[in-house]
Formats: structure tokens, sequence, C-alpha cells
């Protein structure tokens, strides 16, 4: 067996050990005869080993071949004149070092997860929608086209909101999953429109097409810098919406409704980092337009100071440590706008780690804060920070209140950009169901249709 037919074995082997978990628990649930606990641990332990076997072997005869990249073709599954979709799976320097600390971090907490949700009665489903998240991080990881990465975004996306609302009989997770699936669809609007605009471009989803033949960081995108622009823009909404970069940040703390486990997983180490990670893979965008990487610039800065500013006012440590993650994403996405590449990809791997120790060891570094207290029966000194010298009470006061609301972007994205949208489509269904009933022979159509208008909007967002 060749090298090339062994990069092809184990690359489709780091995507079909999650999928496999996924249809198991998936199956096992549908048919209304769920696996036992241990049963799902050693399944999720054993396609988590078998991932990570995989992917660490695609690296190692990459690096001993002193090959840079091997792409894998499972064919075009629709072919239209000039446009084509095909799926194709990149293993270069890039993709395997992200989809190896994938499977390590996921293999970490899933451990944790047996543990931490024992004799939980949503055991079994916390370990389907677990197991969805592994297969869209590394389908989104290993993705050679659009297509192919916008499935894996859209597994994260659906998985990550369905474990916000995982305590579905409360009413506040499944009011904040809405908000947090809601964010999610205008990220992955503005990648579906990133896609049609490629197929527009090159007449199929391929990075190769798009970015250069050259291996990751190399090569030379083939757009203009208009093109760039404009594909960069788009992609950068869903950058900022999946990894909670401002203005899309409010969702970030009422993902926290969340178990534990979900919550070091998505918003510790991974999911927060997607939008990074696909920076990283169209990177030779950005060296087209000097505005966009400005853009980039930019936005990463004001959210890891807008993080940093909010975070020192959360009261729970889960919100305080996802702030804390929100920060350093921030200057990810700076590093990347600035062209450091290679660090970026080190900071993603190294923040990872150490975000996912701090979020699982949470719970219990709360009970030995409580035990070191009672000991020395008072609270635990906090010393003041440098710049409370030079600011009165009043504007203490100020930015306190600033950052406890976590600088009024919940409010403004729902009055002046939630609203607006909610009006014109209620009016639009009042016309369409007018229109419609009239050609049904009513002269005198029904106020009654209108009730939807009577739902406000925090019900509906």
């Amino acid at each position: 067996m060749n090298d090339q037919m062994l990069l092809t074995v184990f690359g489709v082997a780091i995507v079909v050990a999650p999928a496999l978990l996924m249809a198991v628990l998936g199956i096992a649930s549908l048919i209304g005869h769920p696996l036992s606990e241990r049963a799902i641990g050693r399944t999720t332990q054993s396609a988590i080993l078998i991932g990570l076997f995989s992917a660490l072997a695609c690296l190692g005869v990459l690096l001993s071949q002193g090959m840079s990249q091997y792409s894998i073709e499972l064919g075009q599954w629709v072919a239209i004149q000039d446009y084509h979709f095909s799926v194709v799976f990149i293993l270069d320097m890039l993709s395997l070092p992200f989809v190896i600390l994938s499977f390590l971090l996921c293999g970490t907490v899933g451990s944790f997860a047996k543990v931490y949700m024992h004799r939980e009665s949503g055991f079994n489903r916390f370990f389907v929608f677990y197991a969805m998240f592994v297969l869209g991080m590394t389908i989104t990881s290993v993705a050679g086209t659009i297509e192919t990465l916008f499935c894996g975004w859209e597994l994260v996306g659906l998985s990550s909101a369905l474990l916000v609302a995982f305590y579905f009989e409360r009413p506040e997770p499944v009011r904040n999953g809405l908000r947090v699936w809601s964010i999610y669809r205008v990220s992955d609007a503005a990648l579906l429109l990133a896609s049609l605009v490629m197929h527009h471009l090159t007449g199929e989803g391929d990075f190769h097409k798009l970015l250069g033949d050259g291996p990751w960081p190399l090569g030379a995108a083939v757009l203009t810098e208009h093109q760039a622009l404009v594909v960069g823009l788009l992609l950068l909404v869903a950058v900022a919406g999946k990894s909670a970069l401002i203005p899309f940040s409010g969702w970030l703390p009422r993902a926290m409704e969340g178990p534990t486990p979900s919550s070091a997983v998505f918003y510790g180490a991974l999911s927060v980092h997607l939008g990074a990670f696909m920076l990283l893979r169209v990177s030779t965008i950005l060296d087209q337009s000097i505005a966009l990487r400005i853009a980039v610039v930019v936005i990463g800065l004001l959210s890891a100071i807008y993080a940093a500013f909010v975070g020192r006012v959360q009261t729970d440590i889960k919100s305080a440590l996802s702030f804390a993650s929100l920060t350093q994403v921030g200057i990810i996405t700076a590093e990347i706008g600035f062209g450091l590449r290679y660090l970026a990809l080190i900071h993603i791997i190294g923040h990872g780690c150490l975000r996912t120790l701090q979020f699982v060891r949470a719970p219990s570094l709360l009970l030995d804060y409580r035990i070191l207290e009672n000991a020395i029966g008072a609270n635990l000194p906090r010393q003041p920070i440098w710049w409370q010298r030079f600011l009165g009470t009043a504007h203490r006061r100020w930015f306190y209140r600033l950052a406890l609301d976590r600088g009024f972007f919940d409010v403004i994205l729902a009055d002046w950009v939630a609203r607006p949208f909610l009006r014109l489509f209620r009016r639009l269904d009042t016309w369409e169901r007018r229109w419609f009933q009239l050609l049904d022979g009513d002269e005198h159509p029904s106020s009654e249709t209108d009730d939807i208008s009577s739902v406000s909007l925090e019900e509906l967002i």
C-alpha cells in the first residue's frame, strides 16, 4: 500500500469515525433503545481514538514524505453546465493540526462528561448532540470546498443551539438557544452568500480554484481587489456571528445555559475558534485587499477590548471564562489580519487547551474557593485596578453600567436590526393572507390574519 493510498484511507477515516458515532447513537435513540451509559462512553471513546489515530497517521505520512498537502476527492455530486458541487477533503498543515486539536479536546471533554452527566435524564441526548458537534468540527476542518465546509459549519451551529437549550424544561435555556440560533442564521446566510459569489466567480467552490494551487499558507487568490473585498466581507460577517465578535457578542453569555462540558468544548475551545480557522483557510483573499485586512484587524481588536471590558463585571465563572475566550479570539483575529498566520494557529491550539482546562475545572474551583473562604472567615482580597484611581465614582458607575449591559449591543440589534425586519415580514405576511382571501372570493378579509403582529419581539428572538 503506497503513501497516497494510506493518506486516502486514514483521511476518510477522520470523517467516518465521528459519522459512525453519530449514526450509532442517533439510530439507537430513534428506535427507542438508547445505549447504556457505559456503552455510550466506550463507543464515544473508540470513535475519538480512531479519528485521532487517523489524523496523526496522516500528519506522519505527510511529514515523512515531505508533502505539504494531499486532497481526497469523493466525486462531483452536482454538475450543471459551468457549475460543479464536489466533496473534497484536504489534508495540510492547517487542517491536520486543527482536527487533531478537535479530537484531543473532544475526547477530554467526553471523558469528563461521562462523569459530569452521570444519571442525568438527558445523558443519551447530550452525547447525540456531542457526536453531531464532533462530526461538524471534523468536516469543517478538512473541507476542501465551500460546500463541504458549509455542511460542517451547519452541524456545529445546530448542535450548539440544541445544547444551549439542553435543559428544555426551563424557559430560559430554550429562549437563549433560540437567540443563539438566530445569530447563527445570520452567520450562515452570509457564508451561503459568499459561497454563491464564489461559484459565480469560478464556477465551483473548490478552495484551490479560488485561493491558488499553493499549499497553505502559500498561494495567491485569483480574485481582483474588489472581488476579494466583497467575498471577504461576507466571510467576515459569517466569522463574526460564529465566533461572537462584535456586534454579535451578546449571545455568548446566553450560551452558558448549556451543561458545563458543552460550554467547555464549544465556547472555550473549539466552536468559538471556528471563525478564526476559516479566516486562516481563506487568508490569501486577505492579501488581495488592504481594506479587508484593516476591517479584520479592527473587528478583532475591538472585540478583544470589548470582551476584556465586559468580562470584568461578570458574576458567574462560566460567563467570565467565555468573555476571556472572546478576548483571545479577538486577538487571534487581529493576528490573522496582520498576516501572522502561523502565530494565529499556535495561539488557537494553546488557547483551546488552556480554556478547556479552565472550564472543566470551574465547578470544583468554586467549591475550593468556598472552602478557603470558610477557613479564613472572610472573602478573598481583590487588588484594585490601576485605572480606578483616575476615575471618579460617577464615571466608574457609568462604565460599570455599560459593561453590565454588554455595551447595549443586544438592545441595538433588537431595535435597529431585528425589529424593522420583523415589522416588514409581518406586513408582507398580512398582505399575502389578504390577497389570498380575495382570490378565494372573500370580499371582507378578516383582521384575524394579523395575529402574528401581536407576538412580541422577545418571544420571537
